[in-house]
């Protein structure tokens, strides 16, 4: 077995141990660029991803909430990638990095996505095709796998929402807005000296 395909059939717990694993580097680490206008721009841009990934995810969850498996979706987000719920997370990820005022955080996840999370989407397709046979193979053909296809965006005038299990999905879409929190706590921390700072990251 691979670390990815590892990291596929673990996915929730091994990202949950990382997220932790990131915080714990995070509270003793600063920016090269602390109090420049380049962390100002680099916080910026972190904000606008994040937003646009929280936005995605919720446009995604409002789909795909109650019916991921037994129902094979796609109009929606879903019209215009099969994964875009990934994509928008891999947004939020890149965005967060941009939000610790680095350029080395922004990599660090962007690779992390382009390591693991293939083997996530292959494992996840490989039972959409055992569920919905040809539907799914024509679907595949003419919707991309990652990058949404703007052009192909279909969306119906109205759309049945299970709103038990869609309020379900409103924290897990939220986490890239706590992550911004999170980091501006840790720098007001660093700012008036209650956390050391061991490590400087361009």
């Amino acid at each position: 077995m691979t670390l990815a395909s590892l990291f596929a059939a673990h996915r929730i717990r091994v990202s949950r141990l990382s997220a932790l694993a990131v915080a714990l580097v995070l509270a003793v680490s600063g920016s090269a660029w602390d109090r420049t206008f380049t962390d100002a721009v680099l916080f910026m841009i972190g904000v606008v991803l994040a937003g646009a990934a929280t936005v995605g995810r919720l446009w995604c969850s409002l789909y795909i909430a109650g019916y991921k498996d037994g129902t094979l979706i796609t109009v929606g987000p879903y019209s215009v990638s099969r994964n875009p719920l990934y994509f928008f997370s891999a947004l939020g990820a890149v965005g967060v990095g941009f939000a610790t005022e680095t350029i080395t955080f922004v990599i660090v996840f962007a690779l992390w996505f382009w390591l693991f999370y293939p083997a996530v989407m292959d494992a996840e397709e490989r039972k959409l095709l055992e569920l919905h046979g040809t539907r799914f193979s024509e679907y595949c053909r003419r919707v991309p796998r990652f990058f949404p296809k703007w052009p192909l965006l279909v969306e119906p005038e109205s759309y049945a929402v299970r709103p038990d299990r869609f309020r379900s999905h409103l924290f897990d879409a939220l986490w890239f807005v706590w992550a911004l929190g999170l980091l501006e706590v840790l720098e007001a921390l660093h700012k008036y000296k209650l956390l050391p700072t061991l490590l400087t990251w361009y």
